[in-house]
């Protein structure tokens, strides 16, 4: 863990340096589509529909094979996508330090950037649940899917808040360093005995076992670490992006995160980092210690591995990364609708998409067939997707005021929690809701815009 730029003393000193742009680095613009891929694959290879004469239900991968939580060390990218994000947008968010630009028109342009493809997955979204009403043939495949086709916006929700707090995370990197990553990890750690204390005493002889003193309750105290967490690696992604970060640094963040891992399960927190129960018996809902092993581990490989991915990189064209970062927002949005008409196939074909058990080959064959059909699914609606928004307007103007910034984006939240907890049957509440937000979030006709608040189409 080098010390970063010039004219920074040891970890915490001053910094005069504003943070480098990294917009058009193609490493970080790889790892930021890649995060996106592998999400994607994750989410298919997650869902277990069950075909018996008719789609009679779906499952989740760990609730057949725990052994699976293992493979979310890897597939539970958002903390990856997180760091990234932050270098890559650091030098931007300095703006509201340096150059006066407000805080309401800079989250403002990142806000209305995701209300609008959003508004258009949930328009279309509530036509499917409205033709499944009317067509009752369907609506068993909504039925089924109903939670799992918006439970992917939770990401959403969790980047709009990060990126609220962006700024001040670059300015309080240049003040305090290191001290900060160090001040979230022990906040989130203080949050986590306060959350087990609910359960019990926490003693020496205790804390051994803490992670099942933690999630034999609900979140209570603990959801205070759905920001504190997350903020970790949006913090290390800033000082990523001031190059404060090392080859020999990514491999102690690897080390760390293995062992973090290895102890938190032996302390009875859950293998799996991902999860969708409320009751608290999650690494997820809320965010507990044993999240941060995966931020150290996911973080230290991309810090490894920099120096031999940039070779790599400046070898290649370019194209594919091109490709895959113009489509990783809408595929994200509209791969989970693509597991409807999958399902739909595999039960007018009879296709084996659920046979065998996890330690049978047929099962893994029929995951890939599974894959392979919502892939095939995903490509005429991403082609229907891509034309519908070149349609629209390139770059949209933000509004200047901050009252139609605030109002705007609680709308836009509270949309998005709507769906993420009801499902699909809020789909159109949540659209009407994202949809005002939108329209809030841009210049009225006529009005100026400020030179950062302007939006290109995602």
């Amino acid at each position: 863990m080098a010390a970063g730029a010039a004219g920074r003393a040891g970890a915490g000193g001053p910094e005069s340096a504003a943070p480098p742009a990294r917009s058009h680095d193609r490493y970080a613009d790889a790892l930021r589509a890649g995060a996106l891929l592998v999400v994607v694959l994750g989410h298919w290879l997650a869902t277990l529909p069950r075909v018996d004469g008719g789609l009679q239900g779906a499952d989740h991968l760990l609730d057949v094979w725990r052994t699976a939580g293992l493979l979310t060390w890897v597939l539970q990218v958002v903390p990856l996508f997180m760091f990234v994000s932050a270098a890559v947008t650091a030098h931007s968010a300095d703006r509201v330090n340096r150059e006066g630009v407000t805080l309401s028109a800079w989250w403002g342009a990142r806000a209305l950037r995701l209300a609008r493809p959003t508004a258009t997955y949930l328009w279309a979204l509530a036509l499917l649940v409205g033709a499944a009403a009317i067509w009752a043939g369907t609506a068993r495949f909504i039925d089924v899917f109903d939670q799992s086709l918006t439970v992917h916006l939770w990401f959403l929700v969790m980047l709009l808040a990060l990126q609220a707090c962006l700024p001040a995370a670059v300015a309080a990197d240049r003040r305090w360093g290191w001290r900060v990553v160090l001040g979230l990890v022990v906040a989130a750690g203080g949050v986590e005995v306060v959350r087990a204390l609910t359960a019990g005493p926490v003693t020496p002889a205790t804390l051994s076992r803490l992670g099942d003193q933690v999630t034999a309750v609900a979140g209570g105290p603990g959801w205070l670490n759905m920001m504190l967490v997350w903020l970790v690696p949006q913090q290390l992604g800033v000082i990523w992006g001031r190059k404060g970060l090392r080859s020999p640094g990514g491999a102690g963040l690897v080390a760390l995160g293995l062992l973090w891992l290895l102890v938190a399960v032996r302390a009875g927190y859950p293998t799996a980092m991902v999860g969708g129960d409320l009751a608290g018996s999650s690494n997820v809902l809320p965010p507990t210690l044993a999240l941060l092993g995966v931020i150290w581990l996911q973080v230290g490989m991309v810090v490894a591995l920099e120096p031999l991915a940039r070779r790599v990189a400046a070898r290649g064209s370019g194209r594919v990364v091109a490709l895959l970062t113009a489509l990783g927002m809408p595929l994200y949005l509209w791969h989970k609708l693509a597991e409807v008409p999958a399902a739909a196939i595999a039960v007018r074909l009879g296709l084996p998409v659920d046979a065998g058990d996890p330690g049978d080959p047929a099962f893994w064959a029929a995951r890939l067939l599974w894959i392979g059909l919502a892939t095939l699914m995903v490509g005429p609606v991403l082609l229907a997707v891509v034309a519908f928004e070149r349609r629209r307007r390139a770059t949209v103007p933000v509004t200047a005021r901050p009252w139609r910034v605030a109002v705007g984006g609680a709308l836009l939240l509270a949309g998005l929690v709507a769906a993420l907890y009801l499902g699909a049957s809020a789909a159109l509440g949540a659209a009407v809701a994202v949809t005002a937000a939108s329209l809030l979030l841009r210049a009225g006709r006529g009005a100026g815009a400020g030179q950062d608040a302007r939006t290109r189409r995602s």
